[in-house]
């Protein structure tokens, strides 16, 4: 089956497992360790549909966006000033489309 699905055998082993404990609501995404996200994927949405246009389509008088131009376009939206990460994810997602 590992094979079939092109992953690790203790990966199979490990689902398997909980299926077998729990059936199909077993498999559903655990909580996860860490902190909490910052931001909604809504959230994260509207911050790259925004990125992809130009900041003169949006009233914003710059030729390109830029991480310090990105949070307080977005601020407007009631969110906070987005993390470097997501920025410069934004930014890498702009520049590849």
């Amino acid at each position: 089956m590992a094979v079939e699905v092109g992953v690790h055998v203790d990966t199979v082993r490990t689902w398997r497992g909980r299926f077998a404990d729990g059936g199909l609501p077993a498999l559903a995404d655990r909580r996860r360790s860490g902190r909490p996200a910052r931001f909604t994927p809504v959230q994260v949405a509207e911050a790259k549909a925004l990125a992809c246009q130009l900041p003169a389509e949006t009233g914003v008088p710059l030729a390109r966006w830029s991480c310090p131009t990105t949070g307080p376009a977005t601020a407007g939206q009631r969110t906070t000033t987005p993390r470097r990460g997501l920025c410069a994810e934004l930014l890498a997602h702009v520049q590849a489309a």
